[in-house]
């Protein structure tokens, strides 16, 4: 016994309302992938609507190359036109502090040692200084801030 045999046969408003489906769960899911399958169903939709005997295996067949397609053409798109931002270091805090001059409170030693910025404590790598030396942050490597002796001290 076929599958189709049990359920009824597919329409075109079935993969509207699979499109629908999809975009609802888009409002609740991180990412943009499930925009991207209603593109897909949208589309499949339309083509069992200009071919009313298609059959379902090809037009689930249809939905996965169109699928395949949307997702890769979404994710160039996305690409070539990134979201701007007014924070574009959001989540990127140690790179806040790039540039900005501060004293260690704790010596360098074997260089690593820590800097308390604000009510934080970072990691700090760099040549070996003494606690009271002014420093600047010239980068960010992995959770660690990195720092250089300040110009004048």
């Amino acid at each position: 016994m076929e599958i189709m045999e049990i359920l009824p046969p597919l329409i075109f408003w079935h993969w509207f309302i699979l499109a629908v489906l999809l975009v609802v769960l888009e409002v609740f899911a991180p990412g943009v992938v499930f925009l991207w399958l209603a593109i897909a169903a949208v589309l499949t939709g339309f083509v069992k609507l200009a071919t009313p005997d298609l059959i379902w295996e090809y037009q689930f067949l249809i939905f996965a190359v169109l699928s395949i397609i949307s997702v890769a053409a979404g994710r160039l798109w996305v690409r070539q036109h990134p979201t701007a931002t007014d924070h574009p270091t959001l989540n990127r805090r140690g790179e806040r502090y790039v540039g900005r001059h501060f004293t260690l409170q704790e010596a360098i030693v074997d260089g690593q040692g820590k800097l308390k910025v604000d009510d934080t404590t970072w990691k700090v790598s760099g040549e070996d200084m003494a606690a009271g030396t002014k420093v600047s942050v010239t980068g960010v490597d992995g959770t660690a801030l990195v720092v250089e002796k300040s110009e004048g001290t």
